[in-house]
This record gives C-alpha cells, sequence and structure tokens, in this order.
C-alpha cells in the first residue's frame, strides 16, 4: 500500500493566471511527478473543467460544479479524505490534516499593493490557516521570519521549501519571436539594456527605474520591460523616457532570448517572498542587480550587485560598472551559476514528500549566505552613574550575539563613564548635558557608514539577541524605520531593579516570539533607527535635561517621511531604572504638562496624544500625593505640574525652563541618589 494513500493536491492552481505562485506550484508538482514510482499515486483535486496537465503519477479528479474560492472552501475540504497539499498561499479552512505554502507576508508588510477586498480576506484566512493546518511551509528564511512576524507561527516551525532553477534550462532562445527583433534594433544604434519585469505591485517598485532612466540613457542603456501593459507607469512619464521599452507579455522562450543578452536583470522590489526571476536570470547566465532587501540577500548571495530598493544612484552605479568590466560581468555570471545550485525543485519536492508522510518533519535548508550586512552602531548617554553604566556596557559587548560595529557612550565628563574611558571597543564623547543633546553629539561622530543606530539607556540590559533581531529586521524590512523591543521588567515604574536581578530576569523569561506590533512609538530606553532615514534630523534639544517624549518627539518627526515604526517581542531586555543620576520631581512634573503641549505645537503629537499624558500624568501625580511611594517624588513632581499649568495659561510654552528650575529633589537626598 502506498504512503500517499488518501493524499492529494490542492490543483486550484491549475485554473488560475500563471504568476510568480502558480509558477512554483507546477514546477513543485512536475518535480513531485517524477519522484513517484509506479505503484504510487498522488492525485490532484480541481474544479469541473479543468485542463488535464497529463501528469504520468498525479492523476487530475475534477469535482464541483463551480470554482474559485467557493469551490477550495466547500468543495476540495468535502472531497479529500486525508492530508492535503495546498501550495498556492490558501487551504479549505476547515480543513487540518494538511500542508499549506504562505509565500510571504506581504498583504502585512506591503498591503498598498494589493486591493481592499484581497487584503481582507487573506489577512483573515491566513492566521486560520496558520493555527489549524498540520504544517506550514514557505520558500525562503527571510519569508519564515516575516511570516513569524504577524501571524501566530514560530519561525522553528515553519519548512522552507525554496523556488529551483531547472524550468529556466528548458526555455529555448532559440525559438524566440518577439524578443530578437527587439534586441537587434537595440545593438544597432550601439545601445545595450537592462531587463526588468512589468508589475502594478507598487512594493515591485519599477518606479526606481524611471528615477534612473535618464542616467542610464546617457550611458547609452535602454531598459526593456517585458510583460504587463503600459499601464504600469502614466503615459506623460513613458513620453519623458525614450530608452524605456514596454514589450508586454512575452513566451518563456522570449524571456530566456532577452536574459542571455541583456547586460543585466534589473529586480528592485522592496519586498519578495523569493524572487524567481534572480534565480531564472542566473540560470540563463545573466548578471542581477537586486535589492539589498527581504529574500534578495538569502537568494543572490554573493552572486549579484545588490542596492537600496530606495537609491536609483546606486543602481546607476551598478549598471555602469557592468557596462564597463566584461571581467565583472563573467565573474557575476559563474558565481550565477554556482548559487542557483542552492535551489532546485527535486529538492523541494523531496521535502514535500516527507511532509506528507510526517508533517512534523524539521526542513529547514541551510542558509545560502548573504551578500550584504549592515553597518551598526550603538549609542549610550549617561551621567553620573559610572558603575551602572560600566556594568551594562560590559555586559552588552560580551553577550550580544552580532557586536556592534561602533559603540558610542555620550557623557557630560569623562568621570561619568569610570574606567570605560580606557576601553579600545568604546568611543567617549563629552559636552553639553541633557539626552537630547548627548544622543545628537553621538550621532555626530558616528561613522559616515552606518545603516542602522540603537539607543539604549545606561540602565537597560539587552538580551543577547537584541542587535541580532534588529539588524535582521532592518535588512528583511526596507521601509522599516524605527524599532523598539519588548521590555520584560521595567523599573522605572518601581524601586528599581538591581544588575544581577536583572540578568535573573533575562535568563528565566519564556520566549516570546518575533511578533511584531504596528505601528508603535519607540519607547527610548531601548529603540533603533535607520540612518538613512534619520538623515539630518536630530533630537530635539529644547526638550532639555533627560527629556521627557523626546523619543516619540523623534519618531514623530521621521514618521513624517513616510515608513514603519514596530515593537518586536524578539528584542526584548531589562530596563533597571536606576534611582540615583535622575531629574528632580519638580522639573519632570514641569516637563509632563510643557513638553506635550510644546510638541503639539510642532506638530509631533496630537491633541488626543496630549490630553492622555497630561490627564494620565496629573491624576497619578495628585491621586498619590497622600500615598507617595518612597521611590518616587510626587510632591515635587505636583509642584511641577502646577508651575507648567500656570506657565501654559499665561502662553509660556518654553520646555527649557525645566532645566532652570531647582535642582533639589528631597527623594534624591533620602536616597542617597544624585539630582540633576
Amino acid at each position: 500500500m502506498s504512503s500517499f494513500e488518501h493524499c492529494a493536491i490542492n490543483g486550484r492552481f491549475l485554473t488560475q493566471n500563471a504568476t510568480g505562485v502558480q509558477r512554483y506550484a507546477m514546477n513543485v508538482v512536475k518535480a513531485l511527478d517524477r519522484t513517484f514510482g509506479h505503484d504510487e499515486c498522488l492525485p490532484i483535486i480541481a474544479p469541473a473543467g479543468t485542463p488535464d496537465p497529463g501528469f504520468a503519477q498525479l492523476p487530475l479528479v475534477t469535482s464541483g460544479g463551480f470554482g474559485g474560492h467557493a469551490w477550495e472552501q466547500a468543495v476540495l475540504a468535502r472531497t479529500c479524505q486525508g492530508p492535503l497539499l495546498n501550495l498556492c498561499n490558501s487551504a479549505p479552512v476547515l480543513k487540518k490534516d494538511q500542508i499549506v505554502c504562505i509565500h510571504d507576508a506581504n498583504i502585512f508588510a506591503a498591503p498598498e499593493s494589493y486591493g481592499r477586498a484581497f487584503r481582507m480576506a487573506y489577512s483573515r484566512l491566513h492566521p486560520l490557516l496558520v493555527r489549524r493546518s498540520a504544517r506550514i511551509a514557505t520558500v525562503s528564511h527571510a519569508s519564515a521570519r516575516q511570516l513569524a512576524r504577524y501571524l501566530p507561527v514560530r519561525q522553528q516551525d515553519i519548512a522552507v521549501l525554496p523556488n529551483g532553477h531547472e524550468h529556466a534550462l528548458e526555455w529555448d532562445a532559440g525559438l524566440a519571436k518577439v524578443a530578437p527583433q527587439i534586441v537587434s534594433a537595440i545593438s544597432a544604434r550601439g545601445r545595450q539594456f537592462v531587463l526588468a519585469l512589468a508589475s502594478r505591485a507598487q512594493h515591485k517598485n519599477l518606479g526606481l527605474l524611471m528615477k534612473a532612466a535618464e542616467a542610464l540613457d546617457d550611458l547609452d542603456i535602454d531598459i526593456v520591460v517585458a510583460g504587463g501593459s503600459a499601464g504600469i507607469f502614466a503615459s506623460d512619464l513613458l513620453e519623458k523616457r525614450p530608452n524605456l521599452l514596454l514589450v508586454g507579455r512575452v513566451s518563456d522562450d522570449d524571456l530566456a532570448y532577452f536574459l542571455k543578452h541583456a547586460l543585466c536583470l534589473a529586480f528592485p522590489s522592496i519586498t519578495e517572498g523569493f524572487g524567481l526571476p534572480i534565480v531564472e536570470a542566473m540560470a540563463l547566465g545573466c548578471p542581477v542587480v537586486a535589492s539589498d532587501c527581504a529574500s534578495m540577500p538569502e537568494v543572490c548571495g554573493t552572486a549579484a550587485l545588490m542596492a537600496s530598493p530606495f537609491q536609483p544612484e546606486a543602481w546607476i552605479r551598478h549598471v555602469a560598472a557592468l557596462k564597463g568590466s566584461d571581467l565583472l560581468k563573467g565573474e557575476l555570471r559563474g558565481r550565477g551559476l554556482e548559487q542557483v545550485r542552492n535551489f532546485s525543485w527535486a529538492n523541494t519536492a523531496a521535502g514535500y514528500r516527507e511532509l506528507l508522510q510526517d508533517p512534523a518533519k524539521g526542513l529547514v535548508p541551510a542558509r545560502s549566505s548573504n551578500s550584504t550586512e549592515l553597518s551598526l552602531a550603538v549609542v549610550i548617554a549617561t551621567r553620573g552613574r559610572p558603575a551602572v553604566v560600566g556594568a551594562t556596557v560590559r555586559h552588552l559587548l560580551a553577550t550580544q550575539t552580532v557586536r556592534p560595529d561602533t559603540l558610542v557612550v555620550s557623557c557630560v565628563d569623562t568621570s561619568d563613564v569610570g574606567d570605560l574611558v580606557s576601553d579600545p571597543e568604546v568611543t567617549i564623547v563629552a559636552g553639553k548635558a541633557g539626552l537630547a543633546a548627548q544622543r545628537n553629539r553621538a550621532l555626530a561622530n558616528l561613522p559616515a557608514r552606518t545603516d542602522v543606530v540603537v539607543f539604549f539607556d545606561d540602565d537597560f540590559v539587552a538580551h543577547r539577541n537584541w542587535l541580532a533581531s534588529a539588524l535582521c529586521a532592518f535588512r528583511d524590512e526596507s521601509r522599516l524605520v524605527g524599532l523598539t523591543g519588548h521590555v520584560i521588567a521595567d523599573g522605572i515604574k518601581g524601586p528599581g531593579i538591581p544588575f544581577d536581578e536583572a540578568l535573573r530576569l533575562l535568563d528565566r523569561a519564556p520566549p516570546r516570539g518575533s511578533r511584531w506590533h504596528e505601528p508603535y512609538s519607540p519607547y527610548g530606553c531601548n529603540m533603533a533607527f535607520r540612518m538613512s532615514a534619520i538623515g539630518e534630523a536630530r533630537f530635539d534639544e529644547r526638550l532639555v535635561l533627560y527629556g521627557w517624549l523626546e523619543d516619540r518627539d523623534f519618531a514623530a518627526a521621521l514618521a513624517r517621511q513616510g515608513g514603519r515604526f514596530v515593537k518586536s517581542d524578539e528584542a526584548c531586555g531589562v530596563h533597571m531604572g536606576v534611582k540615583s543620576g535622575r531629574v528632580s520631581g519638580e522639573r519632570l512634573g514641569y516637563s509632563q504638562i510643557v513638553n506635550p503641549l510644546y510638541m503639539m505645537r510642532k506638530g509631533t503629537m496630537t491633541l488626543a496624544q496630549v490630553a492622555d499624558q497630561v490627564l494620565r500624568n496629573i491624576t497619578s501625580n495628585f491621586g498619590r500625593l497622600l500615598w507617595a511611594e518612597p521611590f518616587i517624588d510626587r510632591r515635587g513632581r505636583v509642584k511641577g505640574n502646577l508651575m507648567g499649568l500656570a506657565d501654559v495659561l499665561r502662553g509660556r510654552l518654553e520646555p527649557e525652563r525645566a532645566a532652570r528650575l531647582p535642582v533639589f529633589d528631597a527623594l534624591a537626598l533620602r536616597t542617597g541618589g544624585k539630582a540633576k
């Protein structure tokens, strides 16, 4: 008896247009058919009227008088009595004994690329499938990470079964009908061309090529866009780009001809589950220039030139380099032919065979080397707490699985950092006091090559994977601007957490997975930003001392330019909330009133947010005045609140006045702390 008795394949893909997802399904099924012996059988169940693809060991079984989602949910679940293999993002919700390949989480990561109905349907369908199915598969490690961020599934529970390349070797450029004439016409004018594939989806980012078109024209390079229609670009833009050629839909043989004659394939996607055209191009000896984010570094390895999907000048430099160097083109062709050996339909089909027999099988192939790594800097501002910052910095350097390229401690005087001043791995910068000023000073001293900057408070103890998870997030998600981590325990809300206890809390903390919460304003004790998004922006130094809401102000200023801000469960740590060295209650109470109103005036907080902040703080301070916690100067905060309200009523909105209020802090005097 065959081990696949009662198993079946969801054949709905046979009724759909052949996009990348359907190509994946067809090639997996072809490869599966070749693995089956004469005594084995795995039927494909499809709607009535579906043409028979003619597989030897995978017979077509039709059922039901209609198709689409309704057929899949109503008919397919009833027809298949055993394990079901679904290869195209969807499956019957009511069936548990099934394997579902979800290619990406783009409906969450790039929702603007999809219509509202499609987005709503799949955003509800995928969580249900993840919870109910026997196993989830996907096509790359980057896609597995992405799915784990948005769906209730752990990355390690997702089987990674990538696309293959063998199908491209079956294309015959000698049978091309359209491409030869176009290529000949380009060559006759003494020009070369780069090839791109058309798509209306915004995350495919073809607008980047429009921005690069004029510079490429000056290099005598045309842009040939295959597939789709002229509707992917506005007609007025087409008239201004004489070197942009839209050739419409072409056969696979024509595509092979273009790839064999192109200077390169340009693949500028912002996000991709895999990026099948990359391995197709490499298999046919075409150099590739691709985006340096999402799955592309994993798929390309060291066999492509890579650049940010938001920097057309970098793409222009890469294309110019290819035009000017036959040696570079030859190296990329050779590396590409080697790289595609990592991606085989035969191996992927063998993986699905194993999952059908044992859905719990651990199928996670070795990662392909990435050709791009981001440069990371860590910034820690401190004052008056040398023992604290010494402990957290040394712990950071000793435990992080990814070490920062640069670590800057920004202080007021070198006595603030103790013996860190002599540590060769730490850069010390000193100057004006205040969190905003100290962070700005650190930003001014970062290397120009820095891609991601992380801000930690001097009393934040990071989990050993904090930096690694942040770097991975920024590499995967090119539109990610800001990230903040999950705080396991926050001593700022209590008497504070000793360093040794913080370490114990980290060790005992259960794994939280890698879910993202979005949108989310960064929490200043642990937050990371993309340097290219920061640009010339800086923390507002009018939010003086250890500024109240300076993190939200900074993030809101960046958010005006667009981009995503998330909270990651994977990047976690403990905020000790050390009480020594903090501002007086009076100064903080003043900032609790004035800073939100100042931010509303400059547009970084809304009226609703201001009302929530101010009312919450006033209620907390006055409500606990008679029963004040021993670790909070409620009396000072109430006094500061009243002074702030008085100034606001007078029309005086000067957050920097907090620095001129009395430095005396009765709580600091009682606890032996140092007030600032």
